[in-house]
């Protein structure tokens, strides 16, 4: 909450609860989390719906914020996605694309990023609660950075790292993440990713 990486009415936070089809779940102001089945929720309209449908959309994802800070809400007026221009982005919040709206969720899910606004609602996405801590920090502050470079461009042009480290990059993601969908499958939490 001090750094601001929960803000708006919508901002919540939910727990996967591996080896069940249940999560932790509560507005991010809210004294206490509610178990909700994932699986039941998938039909609700509320904001808990959105967080159910991540976690059934990727078994990898045990953590889900929504609400972001001001520059990850900022980059709705930039197009609604951020190109992979830092080395530590590709890495953790993998490649980002367009969610004009929730029609369009499972698209950018299946590209295995953890990061996307929907209807310019920043959501993030963590194998565990300390790395969507550290992926929602991340988000921030590389949000922050793009629009500062963007405004600063005579023609609004960042130009992306090159294509061969976002590729090595995207696949050490990829890696971790299919590693964390197999201990979920198992019941079991994913480990903390060490190192790059």
């Amino acid at each position: 909450m001090a750094k601001q990486l929960l803000q708006g009415s919508t901002a919540a936070l939910s727990l996967r609860i591996p080896g069940t089809d249940a999560m932790w779940f509560g507005a991010a102001h809210a004294e206490t989390p509610q178990r909700r089945s994932w699986r039941a929720l998938k039909a609700d309209s509320s904001q808990a719906q959105l967080h159910a449908h991540v976690l059934g959309a990727r078994d990898d994802v045990c953590a889900v914020a929504s609400g972001g800070g001001t520059f990850a809400r900022g980059l709705a007026d930039f197009g609604g996605a951020m190109p992979g221009v830092f080395d530590e982005q590709v890495r953790h919040l993998g490649r980002m694309v367009p969610v004009p709206s929730r029609m369009a969720v499972d698209r950018a899910l299946s590209l295995g990023g953890n990061a996307l606004l929907v209807q310019g609602q920043p959501i993030v996405l963590g194998m565990t609660g300390a790395r969507l801590a550290l992926n929602a920090e991340l988000f921030e502050k590389c949000a922050k950075a793009y629009l500062l470079a963007v405004a600063a461009t005579a023609n609004g042009q960042v130009r992306s790292l090159p294509w061969v480290v976002r590729y090595v990059a995207n696949r050490r993601l990829m890696k971790d993440e299919h590693r964390a969908c197999l201990r979920v499958r198992q019941g079991l939490l994913p480990e903390e990713s060490k190192g790059y």
